[in-house]
């Protein structure tokens, strides 16, 4: 699907753009946000991805998926980001996001903090081994994908996800046992 929008934008029709906006906005905010660790940063640097994106869009060779060099170019712009501003790469100020208000209540409150301790989680992770862990577990990018994306070996990006998986579990049982400290 990918390619005949590609090939759309690159005859002219800008409308057709729209499609990858639509199609990569969410999970490029999820892999920014990963790195840059504040929502306004990350989305800036979407935004500029998506810019990019779309001038570079005739060097894409489709050698790779076209999600694989899109999110490349995000996070090399999500890098430059915090290279830019000097960001502190741990912010504790954790954001909340808003539930919907559907019938079940309860389930709806469980599945929030349990949506908002992961995310909590990947912002106290440092930035590698959290966006390493959205790409290979909420993107589904396979070890190779990854690899290309961030431009690291096989082997690198390996000890990088199963560091994170470590850290990932040692944040999320400090997390559980502060809300149950504080609930």
């Amino acid at each position: 699907m990918d390619e005949i929008y590609i090939r759309k934008v690159l005859s002219g029709d800008v409308e057709s753009y729209r499609y990858f906006i639509k199609t990569y906005k969410d999970m490029a905010f999820s892999v920014a946000l990963s790195i840059v660790k504040e929502e306004h940063l990350a989305e800036d640097a979407v935004q500029e991805a998506f810019i990019k994106c779309y001038q570079s869009l005739s060097s894409f060779k489709g050698k790779s998926k076209f999600s694989t060099w899109f999110y490349r170019i995000v996070v090399h712009v999500a890098f430059n980001a915090i290279r830019h501003k000097k960001l502190d790469l741990v912010n504790f100020d954790l954001s909340h996001h808003d539930t919907s208000h559907e019938d079940s209540v309860l389930d709806e409150i469980i599945e929030h903090e349990r949506k908002e301790m992961i995310n909590d989680a990947l912002t106290i992770l440092p930035a590698r081994e959290s966006v390493a862990l959205r790409l290979f577990y909420l993107e589904e990018q396979s070890m190779d994908e990854i690899q290309e994306i961030m431009g690291w070996t096989l082997a690198n990006t390996k000890v990088i996800l199963h560091r994170g998986r470590k850290n990932m579990q040692i944040i999320l049982s400090q997390l559980i046992k502060k809300a149950e400290y504080y609930g």
